[in-house]
């Protein structure tokens, strides 16, 4: 644990700037006022603050209790995503905003960032030459807007200290149980997990679920080779074979393949098994070795590597994260 904040509560300024993202906005003071060791004894004092009334992208203002001050005395400063405005625009904050940002880190403060909230920190120079998450699909547009920071789009939040930032939406409540967990042990993060009915405990590391869909390609090229593998997934599919199909040398195949989609065919191919292998672990019961073997994975352990190698958990963790019985296909699971 950093420090002992139990006695009195440790106060939390939740900046909200003009086009805040409403449930970012929400997350902090929900799962900041569940931990607590009774209905009177709170660890956390949330004060949600901004310049003056602002818009959400939920289509409703907000009109926070307070002003800039509460920056003045919290120990730690949070700012929630922002999805239109200055920082993932055009790179610029509001001169108030970044002084008093300043001035907070200068003296100490913890400073936190929720999804595109990162984008305020990076605005200010707080992220310069530091490692910082943030939401996927903001990768391209942050990474250009500040590039002297050192993106990570692929993990659930970075611990960098005395910064922490998260990816999107829900990330932002694995960022602040992870917070609760730091200060004031698991117990205490568990029972606001608890409280707020979410997990316990999603590790920083462990990858986004992120969209990556195959690049549309232009004229036929190999999109009709891709189409007949997809249908083969469960089977053996060699190289050879492929650019067979595609009526291609395997040279000409490669080259074409990697133009079209990034990747190379064997890379593609494992990329979209694995894709595969999700699928059956959200909709159905088969058993771990029927969905390496339908997937054309071959074995649960390979399962496991790949699947652990791509977004950084198990089989049975995922199909926890995705389990919902009212859409589960009715697949047999000794087939």
């Amino acid at each position: 644990m950093r420090k002992n904040w139990a006695m009195v509560p440790h106060q939390i300024a939740v900046l909200a700037l003009d086009g805040v993202v409403g449930y970012d906005l929400g997350t902090p003071p929900q799962v900041f006022h569940a931990a607590r060791k009774s209905d009177d004894d709170r660890f956390y004092d949330v004060r949600v603050c901004s310049a003056g009334p602002i818009h959400s992208t939920a289509g409703f203002t907000v009109i926070p209790d307070h002003g800039l001050e509460a920056l003045e005395d919290a120990g730690t400063v949070l700012v929630p995503g922002v999805g239109t405005g200055g920082p993932v625009t055009d790179g610029t904050i509001p001169p108030e905003i970044k002084e008093a940002l300043l001035a907070a880190a200068a003296r100490g403060a913890r400073i936190v960032s929720i999804c595109t909230g990162a984008s305020v920190l990076a605005a200010a120079g707080l992220l310069d030459g530091r490692t910082a998450a943030t939401h996927w699909a903001w990768a391209g547009r942050i990474s250009r807007l500040y590039p002297r920071v050192n993106w990570n789009f692929d993990v659930l939040f970075v611990d960098d200290g005395d910064i922490l930032t998260s990816a999107g939406v829900g990330a932002g409540v694995d960022l602040c149980l992870h917070i609760v967990r730091s200060d004031h042990g698991a117990e205490a993060a568990n029972r606001a997990a608890r409280r707020c009915v979410v997990p316990a405990v999603r590790e920083g590391g462990q990858a986004q679920y992120i969209e990556r869909p195959v690049p549309a390609s232009a004229g036929a090229g190999t999109a009709p080779t891709r189409a007949w593998a997809l249908d083969r997934l469960a089977e053996p599919v060699s190289l050879e074979e492929m650019a067979g199909h595609a009526r291609m040398s395997v040279r000409t195949f490669t080259r074409r393949f990697r133009e079209e989609t990034g990747m190379s065919p064997r890379q593609w191919l494992l990329r979209e098994r694995v894709a595969h292998a999700q699928l059956l672990l959200e909709s159905t019961d088969l058993g771990v070795d029927a969905v390496a073997r339908r997937s054309g994975l071959g074995s649960a352990t390979a399962l496991r590597q790949h699947l652990q190698a791509t977004i950084g958990v198990a089989p049975s963790a995922y199909r926890r994260t995705f389990r919902n019985s009212a859409f589960r296909h009715p697949v047999q699971s000794g087939s």
